[in-house]
Formats: C-alpha cells, sequence, structure tokens
C-alpha cells in the first residue's frame, strides 16, 4: 500500500457510503467526512483538509458530481468517479479522471485509491 490517504467520499445512499468508508478504513486510510449533495460535498471541502476524494456521479434529485469535481480540478485534488453505469458523457476536463464502478468491492476500491497514491 502507498501512504495513508484522507478521503472525502460523496454519496447518496447512506449504506453505500458507510460501506464505502469501511473499505476506505480498513485499507487502511482515514475517511474525513462524507456528503450526499454537492452543496454538501462543497462546504466540506472547505473545511477539512483531505488528499483525495470518491465522488459518486449521479446523486439524489438528478444532480451530478460535476460542481464538486470542478472545484477539486482546480485545487489540484486528486478524485475518483463512482459510478454504476452512467451512459452520459462526462465533461471533458474530467475525461481522465479515475472510475470506482459499483457496486464496490474490496479489491476494486484497493486498486483506485492505489493509483490516487502513486
Amino acid at each position: 500500500m502507498n501512504s495513508p490517504l484522507r478521503i472525502l467520499i460523496v454519496e447518496d445512499e447512506p449504506l453505500i457510503a458507510m460501506m464505502l468508508e469501511d473499505f476506505v478504513e480498513t485499507l487502511g486510510h482515514s475517511c474525513v467526512g462524507t456528503a450526499d449533495t454537492v452543496a454538501g460535498a462543497i462546504a466540506l471541502s472547505d473545511q477539512q483538509s483531505f488528499d483525495a476524494a470518491i465522488l459518486d456521479v449521479n446523486l439524489r434529485g438528478g444532480e451530478q458530481c460535476w460542481p464538486v469535481a470542478d472545484k477539486l480540478a482546480d485545487a489540484g485534488k486528486r478524485y475518483l468517479l463512482a459510478s454504476g453505469g452512467q451512459t452520459e458523457a462526462r465533461p471533458g476536463r474530467h475525461l481522465d479522471a479515475p472510475i470506482l464502478a459499483k457496486p464496490f468491492t474490496m479489491d476494486g476500491v484497493r486498486i483506485a485509491l492505489d493509483s490516487l497514491s502513486s
């Protein structure tokens, strides 16, 4: 494993967020917080120090994570896009962002986080 990361999780399904937080911590990283909306994620990103984020692409109420991804990209923060089969095209500036496919597995999360810390 590479150096431990402090991770922000943006996921609108509480059970999935808790599972993802467990995976992150089991893998030796830490979760600095979770948010389930764009506004919550942006506020948390302003309040917390973190190394990287896991962003669910499609959030409740038709929201998408792009404003959060834009803010992280502008700040030079690393992030993963979590998706269970998004069919819409990603905005151009996020085409190179790594994808973490749903359903999550411990091994998938490990590989994705390792790719961020290398």
